[in-house]
């Protein structure tokens, strides 16, 4: 057999109705990122409508002021996309809950390259527009314009951010260890600081007074204050009211997986409204550790004055966890990421997992709500009756009346066994109404791209699928 079937008989609950709450749910939560793409674009629209109602637009009959005018045009709209990248890296819970950690993160990676051309360009058409204007060549006009206030500091700021862009491409992040990535990430914010003297000291654009002044003043500061508010203060604070303490570190399964249950206990911890799926930021505040940030989801539904994250080791940092002792104080960020009931859109439910992405898997069938014969979870495992947290995960199935299905053995070509394949198997051929379902996958990247490559091939729309990455 290519895989196992677990029976989900068991003994059913009351369940509060569903009817569908999880689809006025899902129109909730993609209306409000609408609601903030459009934000993210007219904050950047507005800088430019600024800049041409003030008298932009009537620089455009001189080749020198032209070209002066694009540059600045640029760099109003490259200033805009750093402010929006920051809000997107500054885990606002109403970003956090409406598109999610690894949705926001993705486009704050994405928007950095474009950011990075409009400094270019910002340079380089201010350069030539100046030339033009001044009847000179460009050499002669960067040694003119070396003197204006605060350009050193803007070079300084486009150096700072030019590091951060390099950083992230895929073939030198890959060489990176995490801390490192992440120190160089915070170079950002100084970027940010030692841009500004020079948009309010160069020019009239910003001169006191003005629209524009106003505009980016709040606009920056608001910014600023949202990344210190809930990247500072909120998990200072969040980390000294719950008081987490570790109090076992236990194996799972073979020790030579390397996989460890880590369980705290703290203080009114229902404040935190942590669901199964989420993750946190964690530290734990030992010496050589304590710099660190971990992102691991939990592995089981916070209980009491407990949570529990389970951890394989994978790296320098996760290898550290299986040696830290009961009683060491952890900080926490979070909780963090819309793979959880936040973001169901349908009744049926369809859960996917593989490797170490089991955690949040198992904690999302604890929580989710669902009634007898409505969901189904599938899992690759090595061999039938061996896979981390198995024996949770089929006992949570039993006792809820999910269906468990174990895909044991070698990866094939795809996500399944090489004899699942052989056998025809895919996704519908394993669960025949995913296509009701909402979909959760989680395991390493290029398995899960292919569970998903699947899902829309069965007709899955995007909001169905949810996807909870690993990698960084």
């Amino acid at each position: 057999m290519a895989f196992l079937v677990h029976d989900a008989r068991g003994l059913e609950r009351p369940l509060r109705p569903v009817g569908d709450e999880h689809g006025m749910r899902a129109r909730r939560r993609l209306w409000r990122v609408d609601v903030l793409q459009a934000l993210a674009v007219a904050s950047v629209a507005v800088a430019i409508a600024l800049f041409l109602a003030e008298g932009g637009a009537s620089r455009f009959g001189d080749p020198g002021a032209a070209l002066s005018s694009l540059g600045i045009i640029a760099g109003l709209a490259a200033t805009g996309l750093v402010l929006v990248m920051l809000l997107l890296a500054a885990r606002v819970p109403l970003i956090e809950r409406a598109v999610g950690h690894d949705a926001a993160m993705a486009l704050h990676g994405r928007i950095g390259k474009p950011v990075l051309y409009l400094l270019i360009a910002h340079g380089v058409l201010l350069l030539a527009g100046y030339a033009i204007a001044d009847g000179v060549d460009v050499v002669a006009e960067a040694l003119a314009i070396w003197a204006l206030p605060d350009l050193p500091l803007a070079i300084l700021g486009f150096a700072l951010f030019l590091a951060v862009v390099v950083s992230s491409l895929v073939a030198v992040r890959r060489r990176l260890r995490y801390e490192a990535w992440h120190l160089i990430h915070l170079l950002s914010y100084l970027a940010v600081l030692a841009a500004l003297p020079h948009q309010f000291s160069v020019g009239g654009l910003f001169a006191e007074g003005t629209w524009q002044r106003v505009y980016w003043m709040i606009a920056t500061v608001a910014t600023l204050a949202a990344v210190v508010a809930f990247r500072v203060v909120a998990p200072l604070a969040g980390s000294l009211r719950h008081r987490l303490v570790v109090e076992s570190v236990l194996p799972v399964g073979d020790p030579r997986d390397g996989i460890v249950s880590v369980t705290m206990r703290g203080r009114t911890l229902d404040r935190l409204r942590a669901s199964g799926g989420q993750f946190f930021i964690w530290r734990f505040l030992a010496a050589g550790q304590w710099w660190q940030a971990h992102p691991y989801s939990l592995s089981a539904v916070p209980r009491g004055d407990h949570l529990r994250i389970t951890v394989r080791a994978l790296g320098d940092g996760s290898a550290t966890i299986a040696g830290i002792r009961p009683g060491t104080r952890v900080a926490i960020e979070g909780p963090y990421g819309v793979f959880s009931e936040a973001s169901r859109s349908r009744r049926r439910l369809t859960l996917v997992g593989a490797g170490i992405g089991v955690t949040p898997i198992r904690s999302l069938l604890e929580s989710a709500t669902f009634r007898p014969g409505e969901a189904t979870v599938v899992l690759r495992t090595p061999a039938p009756a061996d896979g981390w947290l198995l024996d949770e995960i089929r006992a949570l199935c039993r006792s809820r009346g999910a269906t468990l299905l174990t895909v044991p053995g070698g990866r094939g070509r795809g996500w399944l066994t090489d004899a699942a394949e052989r056998q025809g198997l895919d996704l519908t051929a394993l669960v025949p109404r995913v296509a009701e379902s909402d979909l959760y996958v989680c395991g390493p990247r290029a398995w899960a791209e292919g569970v998903i490559t699947e899902a829309r091939a069965a007709g899955l729309a995007p909001e169905q699928i949810h996807h909870e990455r690993f990698d960084w």
